[in-house]
């Protein structure tokens, strides 16, 4: 509608004063309304810009207030023409940004498209390269190669691309000038696209920075797999801040990320210095089966399946195999996955965890302890000591002190009395009591103030498994072990086991569990019992605290926990 039409629209309506009219809620901002009664306008801001300055001083605003339209006050019409500038010089503004946007839209097509005329080929004249991993570039610097590997990073400058590529093995810096920046397929390149790229690493200026202090100079690449852009791109498909139920389902692609990847690099180095610990000291490594038709840890947590016809399980221990191990093969291990149905959602819970177990023949409670600290400090130590999980442990938890042995020993009944002291109440809420679980908020509480790895010791029998042993000074307590540190609690669990057979039948018994299945258990205590010991040390958790993780999801390839089993 015109302004003039506009005029005669509001004129009609009364006829000594055109008016306009104001409606803050039923009325629009736009101008397809006319300011009648029928068609206001939201703000009388919007109205003047809508309407034009020349309206403003010959037509009257009015706004409507409560069940009425009056007349708006000289301040409110003060304040709408200064709204009206503002809204003038916004739109204005917008206009030209839009025009600018179109310019340079139109500049970077006329770019792609010259773009497209450059073709870049392999120099035939250049040495045939050297093809490496990532990892290798310092022993290959000044020399031409070719590395294969994802594009990690990727920043354009006026004639020249920096690309970091990654392989798994590294992080390597490319430069890349002349033809191979501006062609048409460099300047389409996407995050996550796979190249082969060829040229010389040379130590980067002085001043400069770059992983591995070098770049590549590149003089000649080729792209395998070009990644999605726009709406697919890696960066809207993973975003830093997302919801971590989004972020799981997506882990496929969260594995790619610097942090994520660099816990699975310390935990691999974690599992290969528990090896190398047990392989020094004449640990035989085994392998359990995972699917059982027993228990250790208690039916509740028992996952089921029907094998064949019968009832079967998936193990939530490897103990009671381990165990018989002892006497054909010495000390003995493994990692392998165990499994508990518990429906928790804690910190520190996973339905599916790797497993390090070991059982230990010929040794009393103390050496069993003494063991359980140098297996864990040794193993510590030599992940710290490795040169490419030791940096980064530094870079994960840069405040991280590797323990020192020996660790605090505190048994049961002293941390009982511990937590009555420090006012930590029991989960009911009232002060703890001899034979209370120590449950994980009080547990860890009582950690994080001690601040140093305990090992707490002699468990009451009540609230432990059936095959630990009582402790000769107390019967009401066992040579029972729960190795805890701060910031994550217990990471280890263990025992020395019972070896009468009697005993053993006896706990069986008390905890209501038919021993008919465990025949071949039994038997360990009939053809040449002896005294032994074992234990479990989660890696998720071990993995937590080396790292500072926050959760031990952070720190399985692929978590499982209740409610989620994908991908």
């Amino acid at each position: 509608m015109s302004l003039e039409a506009k005029v005669a629209s509001v004129s009609l309506e009364d006829k000594s004063t055109p008016a306009v009219y104001i409606n803050e809620n039923t009325g629009v901002d736009a101008k397809t309304q006319d300011g009648s009664q029928a068609q206001p306008y939201q703000s009388a801001a919007f109205a003047l810009y809508a309407l034009g300055p020349e309206l403003s001083a010959s037509t009257t605003l009015k706004v409507f207030k409560e069940d009425q339209y009056e007349t708006i006050s000289p301040s409110a019409l003060k304040k709408a023409r200064k709204g009206s500038d503002g809204i003038a010089k916004k739109l204005e503004k917008a206009a030209k940004q839009a025009e600018l946007a179109e310019s340079k839209r139109a500049q970077d097509a006329e770019k792609l498209q010259a773009a497209k005329a450059i073709v870049f080929t392999e120099d035939p004249s250049l040495p045939a390269p050297k093809v490496i991993k990532l990892h290798q570039a310092t022993e290959n610097r000044g020399v031409r190669v070719k590395i294969n590997g994802w594009v990690h990073r990727f920043r354009a400058q006026k004639g020249m691309v920096f690309m970091v590529l990654r392989d798994g093995s590294g992080f390597l810096q490319c430069l890349l000038t002349g033809d191979l920046a501006n062609a048409y397929t460099t300047q389409t390149l996407t995050l996550e696209s796979t190249i082969s790229i060829y040229g010389v690493i040379n130590p980067v200026l002085e001043g400069q920075t770059a992983p591995g202090g070098h770049e590549l100079i590149a003089d000649f690449y080729q792209v395998y797999g070009l990644a999605p852009a726009g709406e697919d791109a890696i960066t809207n498909k993973v975003q830093e801040n997302a919801d971590p139920s989004l972020l799981l389902d997506q882990r496929h692609l969260t594995l790619r990320g610097e942090t994520l990847s660099a816990v699975m690099k310390v935990r691999a180095s974690l599992l290969r210095s528990f090896r190398k610990f047990y392989d020094e000291n004449h640990v035989t490594e085994v392998t359990p089966p995972c699917m059982v038709q027993t228990q250790v840890e208690g039916g509740s947590t028992l996952f089921g399946f029907d094998y064949y016809g019968e009832k079967a399980y998936l193990t939530q221990s490897s103990q009671l195999y381990l165990e018989t191990c002892v006497p054909a093969l010495g000390d003995v291990y493994c990692i392998q996955e165990s499994f508990r149905a518990e429906r928790s959602h804690t910190r520190r819970h996973l339905s599916e965890y790797t497993h390090i177990e070991a059982e230990l023949g010929f040794l009393d409670f103390d050496q069993f302890l003494s063991h359980i600290e140098d297996v864990i400090c040794s193993s510590v130590d030599s992940v710290l000591a490795d040169p490419i999980a030791g940096p980064l442990v530094k870079q994960l938890n840069p405040n991280f002190v590797a323990p020192a042995r020996p660790f605090m020993r505190m048994a049961y009944a002293d941390a009982i009395e511990w937590l009555k002291e420090h006012n930590i109440p029991n989960e009911e809420g009232k002060p703890f009591q001899f034979g209370d679980d120590i449950a994980e908020a009080a547990e860890r509480k009582m950690t994080d103030m001690i601040n140093k790895p305990i090992l707490l010791t002699r468990f009451p029998l009540e609230i432990k498994s059936f095959y630990m042993k009582k402790c000769h000074d107390d019967p009401r307590v066992t040579e029972s072990v729960d190795v805890l540190m701060p910031n994550v609690g217990e990471i280890v669990g263990g025992s020395m086991r019972i070896d009468n057979l009697d005993e053993l039948i006896a706990g069986f018994e008390r905890e209501g569990i038919k021993t008919d299945p465990y025949y071949w258990f039994l038997d360990l205590r009939k053809y040449g019992t002896f005294p032994h010991g074992g234990y479990g040390l989660g890696t998720e958790r071990i993995l937590a605290w080396l790292c500072d993780r926050f959760t031990v999801r952070e720190c399985s390839l692929y978590p499982r926990f209740s409610g989620r089993c994908k991908p």
